[in-house]
């Protein structure tokens, strides 16, 4: 029998998966080392593990104790495993940026989560990492873990993702591709590559908004670098203690919107749903494509999974209102018709007056008002049968054969959401512009909209 002792012991020996449809046209092999396969969903369950078996061997971790950090989520998922486990309590500190997920879900499993503002300096007494270590000063019995500057953060990845990977590519890997954030993934992995072939070349992926890439280049810490982004997991405003820079040979900087375009590419092109770092990772090395060879082998560290997102990334509203996404909507298809003006009809008019307007204005569909709003609705369709089996109807009122009234939608709406609207006994959709006044999508115009 395999069976395990605890969630603990299923943590690492995640797979290597090829990537086959973004890269295609690149001249080597890309494969990603899928960390989401992890127990708590993230890479960073490694090192949280070993945060706190290296603080129980130094003593510093007691029974019945407090662990407390600071964390995008992640971290303290991996922490909060071990605290079920082995019977701690945690106080995680996260910063108002972070997904709202990633804070249910540390308090799903038992964690206390308090929200920090992210735009402050870290020694800002209400940044999140000042917050964290008050309250583990305050907090009786308790640990630290300050994952930036603890090196059994990259002694995880050193005693584990590495020789994976080197395993995993029978030490064919030329390029390991890694976001930059603690350090302690990128500096602990290559550090082992390192030792096993020293020709590996290790680059980093970084953001817009992150001094790691000027420190990289320069030695320097120039806070001028430093502005607000969007991009989670990965990037800093100081330079971590788990970094060895003399192990990275390059950074890239990626953008928000460009990291989150790849991230949703990832899960709709190669099936990974991944989150916001694995995007910003794939598209650095995109960037760096021209610097690789037809033999090389190339392993993206891919950290975690992308449920953490659902609410941003894959949210199409929120990419939308960042301008990360181009998405044609109501909006856009109307003020894209030579003529908008929407052809209605009164309940009390005759059924031959409806016909007649379908007719003069070559349409299907007649939105039927009266002086509320919409009450229903004429067809073409509707009508043929109808006037087939009884002809007088045509003398009759538009009321007697009234059909369901079209759905309303607002004026932004994406045409992905009005498409699932329209169907065989649905024709059309409405909806009302900023001056009140009601437009009409059929669906030959979302089709003319697709082609053009």
């Amino acid at each position: 029998m395999n069976i395990k002792n605890n969630i603990l012991e299923t943590i690492g020996n995640t797979p290597l998966i090829k990537l086959n449809k973004i890269t295609k046209d690149f001249p080597c092999t890309v494969v990603a080392k899928v960390d989401y396969f992890n127990p708590g969903n993230s890479i960073k369950d490694r090192m949280a593990l070993k945060m706190v078996e290296v603080a129980e061997k130094e003593g510093k971790l007691k029974p019945g104790g407090t662990i407390v950090e600071c964390t995008s989520g992640n971290t303290g998922m991996g922490l909060a495993l071990a605290a079920c486990v082995k019977g701690y309590k945690c106080i995680f500190v996260t910063t108002d940026k972070q997904s709202k997920e990633k804070a249910d879900i540390l308090k799903a499993v038992g964690a206390e989560v308090i929200v920090c503002p992210t735009n402050v300096l870290p020694e800002d007494p209400r940044s999140y990492y000042s917050v964290a270590k008050r309250i583990a000063g305050e907090t009786p019995n308790s640990f630290h873990c300050n994952q930036y500057d603890n090196l059994a953060n990259r002694l995880a990845h050193y005693e584990s993702t590495g020789p994976e990977i080197w395993e995993q590519t029978d030490g064919k890997i030329t390029h390991l591709v890694c976001t930059a954030g603690t350090g302690g993934t990128i500096t602990g992995t290559a550090m082992y590559l390192k030792e096993k072939n020293p020709n590996i070349q290790i680059w980093a992926i970084d953001v817009y908004g992150s001094l790691l890439t000027k420190y990289f280049k320069t030695g320097k810490i120039d806070m001028t670098e430093v502005h607000p982004y969007i991009s989670e997991g990965f990037g800093e405003d100081f330079v971590p203690e788990n970094y060895d820079m003399s192990v990275i040979d390059h950074f890239e900087q990626v953008t928000d919107k460009d990291g989150a375009i790849m991230a949703r590419r990832l899960a709709k092109e190669e099936g990974m749903f991944c989150g916001y770092s694995a995007g910003s990772c794939l598209q650095g090395l995109m960037q760096l494509k021209s610097k690789l060879k037809k033999d090389d082998l190339v392993v993206c560290i891919f950290h975690d999974h992308g449920s953490r997102y659902v609410g941003k990334i894959y949210n199409d509203q929120w990419m939308i209102e960042r301008g990360f996404m181009e998405v044609k909507t109501f909006k856009d298809i109307i003020t894209s018709r030579p003529h908008n003006r929407i052809v209605t009809i009164e309940p009390s008019a005759s059924v031959a007056e409806a016909v007649e307007l379908m007719k003069k204005y070559d349409i299907e569909n007649i939105p039927v008002l009266n002086g509320s709003g919409p009450v229903g609705s004429v067809s073409e369709s509707g009508l043929f049968n109808k006037l087939f089996t009884n002809p007088d109807l045509k003398s009759q009122t538009v009321e007697s054969v009234l059909e369901k009234a079209y759905p309303i939608v607002a004026f932004d709406t994406p045409i992905e959401r009005i498409s699932s609207l329209i169907s065989k006994e649905n024709g059309a959709v409405l909806s009302k512009d900023e001056l009140g006044n009601f437009h009409i999508i059929t669906k030959y115009d979302l089709i003319q909209s697709i082609t053009k």
